[in-house]
């Protein structure tokens, strides 16, 4: 066998290895984002009907409706472009620590250190979003290169 087509062989072999691999990593990719999406559906709709049962619905219900909101968001974000919004995770702990804050105030009728501390962190996850929206603006990250496949071929 010549060297010429032991290294043909040799780069079918590697070419098969990386179609293989890439199938099985956007299989899990997408069977993931499938799981968590339909999580995140059945939690909402657990978390309402929970609320219709108690009769009433308070703000911080309506808050962690949302939250689930936003992390639906997210799951079809990250589907469509496969770019997690680090922004969106930020949104999620400020709606979550606005809800902790909302809810404490509220059954306790006591402000003490702990609104304060609750307080600063919501600025503080604020002013993250400032610096990430200012350097994605400022620096914008690099485009992948397409998928091969169907989307490649049809342009």
């Amino acid at each position: 066998m010549s060297l010429k087509r032991i290294d043909a062989l040799r780069g079918d072999m590697h070419d098969l290895a990386q179609s293989l691999g890439n199938l099985l990593v956007e299989s899990f990719h997408y069977l993931a984002l499938f799981a968590i999406g339909g999580i995140t559906a059945w939690a909402s709709v657990v978390a309402f009907l929970g609320m219709l049962e108690k009769g009433h619905i308070a703000v911080d219900d309506i808050l962690l409706l949302f939250i689930y909101l936003e992390l639906g968001a997210m799951v079809g974000i990250y589907f469509k472009t496969n770019h997690m919004p680090v922004r969106f995770l930020i949104y999620v702990a400020i709606t979550a620590l606005t809800r902790l804050l909302i809810s404490d105030v509220s059954h306790h009728h006591r402000p003490d250190m702990g609104v304060v501390y609750v307080s600063g962190a919501i600025l503080l996850l604020a002013m993250a979003i400032l610096v990430v929206r200012f350097a994605s603006s400022r620096f914008p990250s690099v485009q992948a290169p397409a998928r091969i496949g169907r989307d490649s071929e049809e342009s």
